[in-house]
């Protein structure tokens, strides 16, 4: 894997104490410093899928509305691994929260570098589904550097293993992608444990991980099966 730069980019961001920004380009480039070129090309041809990657990989999800109960709508993955007391000082009162609302924040935290990577794997993911863009010769040896060579047509859904089409990020029925990033097990946020998956699939695994699914699948079957 190539060295990366790691240089601080400033940032305005509430949270730039907590950890800052960095530059993940190669040590010794040339250029500006940036934390996603290898999402310049995605943003150019499809913004959509790369704001999604990029959010997907470094927030978690929480409630459509902001407030004391609900708490924040979205927030950085590793802003939660902070303490109550540390929180505190960013006006994140999880006292105040739901049980349920602190149970997901908590679950969704994930380091800076956890992030990072989660977001080159799933370009990387994305690059490589049926009907996809070709990506830059320089992205390609970039996200092939961290994750091993590209084969067209070669993204399946995590849970159900069926190929993916790009097209599918464009595709939504009441406001909701057919396509979401999933988690082979549920808890864990790293390149190693996500993937892509149809956005049924992914409910249908609900907090189960991948494995405990696929059991628990095959035992209605089963039961099924015998009448």
């Amino acid at each position: 894997m190539i060295k990366l730069c790691n240089e601080v980019i400033s940032s305005r961001s509430a949270y730039e104490s907590v950890q800052p920004r960095l530059c993940q380009l190669p040590k010794g480039h040339s250029g500006k410093h940036s934390e996603f070129h290898y999402l310049d090309h995605l943003r150019t041809v499809q913004k959509s899928v790369a704001e999604k990657i990029k959010r997907d990989s470094t927030m978690t999800t929480g409630a459509a509305w902001k407030s004391e109960e609900a708490g924040p709508n979205r927030i950085l993955r590793w802003v939660m691994l902070l303490s109550d007391g540390e929180l505190t000082r960013y006006n994140i009162r999880m006292e105040k929260l739901k049980p349920q609302v602190v149970a997901k924040l908590r679950e969704k935290a994930a380091t800076y570098d956890n992030c990072m990577s989660v977001a080159k794997k799933l370009t990387w993911l994305a690059y490589q589904m049926n009907g996809a863009p070709k990506p830059p010769e320089e992205a390609k040896e970039y996200l092939e550097s961290h994750f091993g060579g590209m084969k067209p047509g070669s993204t399946t859904c995590i849970i159900c293993r069926e190929k993916l089409d790009f097209s599918l990020f464009s595709k939504a029925q009441r406001g909701k992608a057919e396509i979401e990033t999933g988690h082979i097990s549920p808890r864990e946020h790293n390149s190693d444990n996500v993937g892509f998956a149809h956005r049924e699939c992914n409910i249908a695994q609900g907090n189960k991980t991948v494995s405990e699914f696929y059991k628990w699948i095959r035992g209605i079957v089963k039961r099924v099966d015998a009448g």
